[in-house]
């Protein structure tokens, strides 16, 4: 049996009240309104990342991220691209955007009025919920579609 590859990422959920922090990301892969994050540095704690990450995108010190869940796929350089996905209401600062993005606070009733990225509703009931952990993708070979799963 050898290692599977795996490629380490990060998002997290800063809210108050009934807004989000939210990144109208730039990129041309995965371009929408989303959670910010990034991608986890070689020797670099989940926490760690995810502060740092925070700090570069959007200008604030989170505090105290609590993990609550993970979103997963298949790569296509065949890794397992994994996303630790965290949330946080205590942060410090001052908010700014970065090249990633556009940083904004959003109204839940408003996310409609937004181009979300094509999992957001699912990335934010797994962030959203007590039972909740996992966001998979898995591929059905005899339909040849990616299927997700809330788990």
């Amino acid at each position: 049996m050898c290692a599977e590859k795996a490629i380490l990422t990060v998002l997290c959920m800063v809210y108050r009240d009934d807004e989000l922090l939210l990144q109208n990301r730039i990129a041309v892969h995965w371009p929408g309104v989303t959670f910010p994050g990034g991608h986890v540095e070689e020797g670099e704690s989940f926490v760690d990342a995810i502060v740092r990450e925070m700090r570069e995108e959007t200008g604030l010190e989170i505090e105290h991220p609590k993990i609550c869940g993970v979103k997963q796929f298949q790569a296509e350089g065949d890794e397992r691209f994994l996303v630790l996905l965290f949330k946080s209401k205590a942060y410090s600062g001052e908010l700014r955007s970065s090249r990633e993005g556009e940083m904004m606070w959003v109204r839940r009733a408003d996310l409609n009025n937004y181009p979300l990225v094509p999992d957001f509703w699912e990335l934010l009931e797994v962030m959203d919920s007590d039972t909740l952990q996992e966001l998979i993708y898995r591929y059905e070979s005899e339909e040849q579609v990616w299927k997700l799963e809330l788990r």
